[in-house]
């Protein structure tokens, strides 16, 4: 599926360094390879003794694994990852991370422009909610990342760090000050490396984790801003920073693209470490169940290389397998609701009701598509300029995140009018009323559970959605975009009852599930301020299942600030 010949030269790099991991190829041939590539010959060099000495490194701690280590780490996610680096920056510490999926250094994961076809893919779980008459009675798939990085190998790269009001909110429900934005502010600028508009208030710079502003965008992406600006909305030279504290704005989109590859969240936060001796990081590695003396979780059993293995921890479990396998594993393991434990069989060690509740995911509207003069030009991930706004002026925080997409981005039944030479305009909604939840379907640690995703099911949710079709239609049709039009072929002037189905039909998940696991102090919570599971002892969660509410945004930059507070916790 992926042609590798015309990817950039960054994406042929890290090729290169999975291949020397893998023991494709030597040293030898690692070197000429990569110096045919253009590289200086001391980043080649640097570059080949850290991969070697990774392969070597990890080779040894996967045919020596321990009976015991200090901390277990469940998923390579956006916040496992980071919660992994930061214990085994500890050398004294013994850390073994586990990961479902494979390697990550592979063609579909590297290349930016085609991240979509990841989707259902190798590496993506296949999650898929139950049919609901909220959308036409469809199942909305819930992709789900299943390699090295999780989510952030599969995502749209878009580092979106959610408003201010998110994590003021977040703070009130955990009754602590650390979680607000004040302290959240100190962390994004700790871990950033930015380069865009220097922000030195709100950005950082020489941190772990590179991120810019999409470069070199295509001359629509631009466009769409000037658009944005003809209806009132304000344009900003960072969609962070400034922007994320008041009414919304526009802006060009801050990726994590790199030298035309994605940078996913090992690449800045594990392959620096992955040669330490007190790290082991094992892929392929499904859990099944935490193993528990009384209530203390003293370990985890997974299938490894085709044996079921059971190794302690002398410290903590941190569970960050995302906010559908993290309340699987919970109730797997006897955390959870005692009525739906008992309708398994499964012996109930804390009675915890909002397990697998209070599941939110932002929904995006497949349904607002415009047909070019000819082809239009897919530049990094394809999304390069988005806009923020209420869909009420008396709201206190944007809902609506509003994407100009370079392509088709429809679902399964508004794909129907796709043709060639097309781009998208597509509402999502960021701050939605509708909740779901999630029960098991079996005892099998391998059977996906039951997904009620419940999009849509709140009226609210549609009306706003309204508001965003209106607001794609005017921003597509308005002068700026012109040069960019031959005819406008979705929404059109659909209105009541057609444009209600015509949301419902092209109603997708962003894949952003969350809040299954949540962070508080009511009977619905699962986890305190501190990230520990209620009635258990040694159980932290890190991962978006425990956000209280949903963030205003793509939810990988806040997930990885949930894995720094985690490892803050952890190593205090």
């Amino acid at each position: 599926m992926f042609d590798t010949s015309s990817a950039s030269k960054g994406v042929k790099f890290a090729l290169l360094e999975g291949q020397l991991l893998a023991g494709e190829i030597d040293h030898a041939a690692f070197v000429g390879q990569a110096a045919d590539l253009g590289f200086p010959t001391t980043a080649v060099g640097d570059a080949a003794e850290k991969f070697r000495a990774i392969a070597a490194n990890q080779a040894v701690r996967r045919a020596n694994l321990r009976s015991s280590y200090d901390y277990i780490v469940i998923g390579s996610g956006a916040s496992g990852s980071v919660v992994a680096r930061r214990l085994a920056e500890n050398r004294d510490a013994q850390v073994l991370l586990l990961e479902a999926g494979g390697d990550d250094l592979k063609p579909g994961i590297l290349i930016t422009e085609t991240w979509f076809f990841n989707l259902g893919g190798e590496f993506d779980w296949n999650f898929g909610a139950e049919r609901s008459p909220s959308v036409n009675s469809r199942s909305i798939v819930q992709a789900m990342g299943k390699a090295l990085g999780g989510g952030t190998s599969i995502n749209g790269m878009v580092w979106a760090r959610g408003h201010k009001n998110d994590f003021d909110f977040w703070a009130r429900q955990a009754g602590d000050d650390a979680w607000d934005y004040r302290h959240i502010l100190d962390i994004y600028r700790g871990i950033e490396d930015w380069h865009g508009a220097p922000d030195p208030e709100r950005r950082g710079s020489g941190g772990d984790v590179f991120v810019q502003p999409a470069p070199n965008p295509g001359s629509i992406a631009p466009a769409f801003l000037k658009a944005a600006e003809s209806l009132g909305i304000p344009t900003f030279a960072d969609q962070n920073g400034v922007m994320q504290e008041g009414s919304g704005g526009a802006a060009i989109t801050n990726v994590r693209i790199r030298d035309g590859r994605r940078l996913n969240v090992p690449a800045s936060y594990l392959y620096p470490v992955m040669d330490q001796p007190n790290l082991t990081v094992l892929t392929g590695a499904h859990v099944n169940r935490l193993t528990l003396e009384g209530t203390t979780i003293i370990g985890v059993e997974f299938e490894w290389q085709g044996k079921i293995r059971a190794i302690r921890s002398s410290s903590d479990v941190v569970l960050s397998a995302g906010a559908i396998q993290t309340p699987k594993l919970l109730m797997l393991s006897g955390i959870g609701d005692r009525t739906e434990l008992d309708r398994f069989g499964i012996s109930t060690v804390s009675h915890l009701p909002g397990v697998g509740q209070n599941l939110q995911d932002h929904p995006i509207i497949g349904g607002g598509l415009w047909e070019a003069p000819g082809p239009i030009t897919i530049r990094n991930n394809a999304a390069e300029a988005n806009l923020f706004t209420r869909s009420r002026p008396e709201l206190d925080t944007p809902d609506l995140h509003i994407w100009h997409i370079e392509a088709p981005y429809l679902s399964e039944v508004t794909g129907r009018h796709a043709v060639e030479n097309v781009w998208s305009i597509s509402p999502a909604l960021v701050r939605p009323e509708s909740r779901g939840f999630l029960r098991l379907k079996s005892v099998d640690p391998h059977q996906a559970p039951e997904i009620h995703a419940n999009m849509l099911s709140d009226p609210r949710d549609l009306a706003a959605l309204r508001r965003g079709m209106a607001i794609a239609r005017d921003l597509g049709n308005s002068e700026a975009m012109k040069p960019f039009v031959k005819r406008e072929i979705l929404p059109g002037p659909l209105a009541g009852e057609a444009l209600d189905n015509l949301i419902r039909d092209g109603a997708m998940s962003m894949y952003h599930p969350t809040g299954t696991a949540k962070m508080g102090r009511d009977d619905l919570s699962v986890v305190n301020a501190e990230l520990r599971v209620y009635g258990v002892k040694n159980l932290r969660i890190a991962d978006g299942s425990i956000m209280p509410s949903i963030t205003t945004g793509n939810t990988q930059a806040p997930c990885v600030i949930i894995g720094e507070r985690m490892a803050d916790i952890l190593t205090a």
